[in-house]
Parts: C-alpha cells; sequence; structure tokens
C-alpha cells in the first residue's frame, strides 16, 4: 500500500468519526490536488463557534493530522487538518 493510500485513509477515517460523534454542517476530505495545503485534508463545519470539541481534537492526534489556523464564522467552526509531514 502507498504512502498516498495510507494518508487518504487515515483523513477520512477521521472525518467519519467527526461525522458520528459531533454536531457538523459539513465534513471533507481533500485530495492534496483540491487542498489549499497541498496535501490530504480534512475540512469540516462543526456547529457552534467555541473552538473545537475535545472529540475532534483526540481524533486529530490520533491521527496524527495537523490542525490548521482556521477562524470560526459566527455560529459556527471551521477546522481544516492535514495529514503529517514527517
Amino acid at each position: 500500500m502507498s504512502c498516498t493510500v495510507e494518508e487518504r485513509r487515515r483523513v477520512r477515517r477521521v472525518a467519519r468519526a467527526i461525522r458520528d460523534g459531533v454536531s457538523t454542517e459539513s465534513v471533507d476530505v481533500l485530495a492534496p490536488s483540491a487542498s489549499q495545503y497541498g496535501e490530504w485534508t480534512l475540512d469540516a463545519v462543526l456547529r457552534g463557534s467555541e473552538g473545537a470539541p475535545p472529540e475532534v481534537l483526540r481524533e486529530l492526534a490520533l491521527a496524527e493530522l495537523t490542525l490548521q489556523p482556521t477562524p470560526s464564522q459566527s455560529e459556527y467552526q471551521h477546522v481544516a487538518a492535514t495529514v503529517s509531514v514527517e
């Protein structure tokens, strides 16, 4: 299995966990060619503007994804995370 396949799987696992675990507006997995970061990227919009919930941060940490800085917008929190480059 290639690194790219494993990276995609890691991001997809986190996307499923977030969809199933917290209140979301949208959760997307972006290929490196579609991401502004040039890496496999999780892009989520969560309900609530209090920041990323602990459950989300835990999933990102377990998958070794890097949280990217993103501003919240009114009652929503935008979360972007990329596959960590080693």
